[in-house]
């Protein structure tokens, strides 16, 4: 179609959606076209390889032909790059989007320091309740927190904005799941970089 060849179409988890635009806004990246797959996709990680398949078939359809994955591994053991690799398409780097958030390279060299940590970002902490309370059922069945949370130590809210709301419903999760909490604000880590990468995959015609 008329003019998909100049712009990137950008597939990606909804967890990241707000994100994503708001670094586009921010570093003036009009070339992106983005979609986004459903957020629950979070609980159920052997969807996305196959969903992203059939989401990167469409935009071939449409007329992209320069196409980036929003997402990291984020459990998919991998299925999600074998997706990428036969249609020749980049993803995030990162084993999830903790990880990017944080800076992959920190995240890699913190080794083991977040082996018992329980990490929330904006929209975890913005949707604390109907994204993680209830699809675990523990509004039902608090009794249930031990067999969720017992291996955890502490919650870390990794913020992408300093919203003293969103802290404040970060810290009332940590209180009611029993875990220490802490904050870190590290803004859009990796994800800013990453969008620029994809960004720069069309290239404008010289004028």
């Amino acid at each position: 179609m008329a003019g998909q060849e100049r712009k990137v179409r950008v597939i990606a988890c909804g967890m990241i959606a707000r994100e994503i635009l708001d670094v586009c806004r921010m570093n003036g990246l009009d070339h992106v076209s983005l979609i986004c797959l459903p957020a629950d996709y979070h609980h159920h990680p052997e969807r996305i390889a196959p969903e992203t398949d059939k989401a990167i078939r469409k935009a071939r359809a449409e007329g992209y032909d320069h196409i980036f994955v929003g997402y990291a591994d984020c459990g998919t053991g991998g299925m999600l790059d074998k997706v990428c690799q036969e249609h020749g398409v980049e993803r995030i780097a990162g084993p999830h989007c903790f990880s990017f958030y944080l800076g992959n390279d920190a995240f890699a060299a913190a080794d083991d320091d977040y082996m018992r940590t329980f990490f929330v970002t904006d929209f975890l902490a913005r949707h604390f309740e109907t994204f993680l309370l209830k699809p675990l059922g523990l509004d039902r069945h608090p009794e249930l927190k031990e067999m969720y949370f017992g291996g955890y130590e502490r919650l870390l809210y990794i913020a992408q904005t300093d919203d003293p709301a969103l802290t404040g419903k970060a810290r009332a999760g940590a209180e009611l799941l029993g875990l220490a909490f802490e904050r870190r604000l590290t803004g859009y880590g990796d994800l800013s970089p990453a969008m620029r990468h994809a960004n720069r995959l069309v290239k404008t015609p010289q004028s």
